[in-house]
C-alpha cells in the first residue's frame, strides 16, 4: 500500500514537472497583484481558524491521531537511539577490553551534591593508541 502511495506521489511530481506541450500559455483573464494575494491568505488562514467550531467531531479525531502519531515517533525514536547506541558500543575498542559494568561510586552512589572522584573504569584509564614512529632509514640519511 505504501509502495503506491509513494509511486503515485512521484509520478504526480514528474507530471507537474513535465512540460505541457504547447508553446503559447493563455494569459490569465486577471492579473492578480501582492495585496490580493494576502487578502486571500489572511481569509483562508481565518477559515482555518474557525474550523474547530464547525467540525468539533473531526477536531477530537484529529487530536488523538497527531497525539497517536507523537507517541509512534518518540516510541521509534527510542528503538533507533537503542539500536545505534548498541551497534556503536560493540565497535568500541575500549568496551572489548573491559566488559564489566562500571560500578558507581563516589556522589552517584551516596547521592550528595558533590563532584565525585576516583570514578574512572579501567578502560577508561586505557591510553589511546599511537602509530609506532617511523624507522630511521639508514640509506636514506643525510
Amino acid at each position: 500500500m505504501f509502495f503506491l502511495l509513494r509511486m503515485a506521489f512521484w509520478l504526480g511530481l514528474v507530471l507537474i514537472l513535465l512540460p505541457s506541450g504547447s508553446s503559447e500559455r493563455a494569459a490569465p483573464a486577471t492579473e492578480i497583484n501582492a495585496s490580493q494575494a494576502i487578502s486571500a491568505a489572511s481569509a483562508t488562514v481565518g477559515d482555518l481558524r474557525q474550523f474547530c467550531t464547525r467540525q468539533p467531531d473531526a477536531c477530537t479525531v484529529g487530536s488523538h491521531v497527531a497525539t497517536e502519531l507523537g507517541y509512534k515517533a518518540q516510541a521509534s525514536a527510542k528503538m533507533l537511539y537503542d539500536f545505534l547506541t548498541e551497534a556503536l558500543a560493540s565497535k568500541d575498542p575500549a568496551k572489548e577490553i573491559s566488559k564489566e559494568a562500571p560500578k558507581v561510586t563516589g556522589s552517584l552512589a551516596s547521592g550528595a551534591d558533590k563532584a565525585s572522584q576516583n570514578t574512572l573504569t579501567p578502560a577508561d584509564l586505557v591510553p589511546a593508541w599511537r602509530a609506532p614512529l617511523p624507522r630511521k632509514d639508514p640509506r636514506h640519511a643525510a
